[in-house]
């Protein structure tokens, strides 16, 4: 049994596209960035720390929990969700019409063995040059609140992003192929057709890194 350690009805839901049993439950960690730490860094710490954090807490029985988290950095900026409509606006501005990266990182946690294990994927993120009445209009439905950067890449009112290069469901929280193939190394067998139940409409093809697709 696959033990979700997110609070998130996006990883929810996309975890349920591969068709395995799983439960769900939350982790409260601190999430204070370490001084100077890489975003990658802190991605990594802070999905180790949420898998950890379950485990310590005791779990039902043996269970694989797994942990994700997901970061905006802007360079060595790290952009966090906004705490208010001023903040959402400075980070949707600052991200406007740029190249940004997002880095989702992947703990899985066997409670049996204790074995463990942590992956990152990143994706380079281009925003289109939105309007301020578009942006505004935006953060007045509430969306951006929730999210690292202020944005959800799937939003269909707003589309904020121009072009990305990497994985788009490592933009929303979780990159299935990199699960896929993290889950094989526990010995659960993804769906044959796990590199391609997570495209985008708009997205002819997956152009992860051929190394990892390897590993599926």
């Amino acid at each position: 049994m696959i033990l979700l350690a997110s609070a998130s009805p996006r990883r929810r839901s996309m975890l349920g596209l591969l068709n395995l049993p799983f439960d769900v439950t939350r982790a409260d960690i601190d999430e204070t960035p370490h001084p100077g730490e890489h975003a990658r860094d802190y991605t990594a710490r802070l999905s180790r720390e949420k898998a950890q954090a379950i485990a310590a807490r005791g779990t039902d029985g043996d269970v694989l929990i797994l942990a994700a988290d997901t970061t905006v950095a802007d360079g060595p900026e790290i952009l966090g969700k906004p705490a208010d409509a001023d903040e959402a606006r400075l980070m949707l501005r600052q991200l406007r019409d740029r190249t940004h990266q997002v880095y989702t990182a992947i703990s899985l946690l066997d409670t049996a063995t204790g074995r463990a294990l942590t992956d990152v994927s990143l994706t380079d993120v281009t925003m289109r040059a939105y309007s301020d009445a578009a942006m505004d209009a935006y953060i007045a439905s509430g969306d951006p609140f929730d999210k690292a950067g202020g944005y959800a890449i799937q939003n269909t009112a707003f589309h904020p992003v121009a072009v990305l290069r990497g994985c788009y469901p490592n933009v929303m929280g979780l990159p299935l192929c990199l699960l896929a193939a993290m889950l094989r190394d526990f010995s659960v067998e993804p769906p044959p057709d796990a590199p391609g139940l997570c495209l985008h409409p708009d997205d002819p093809a997956c152009d992860l890194d051929p190394d990892m697709l390897n590993r599926l």
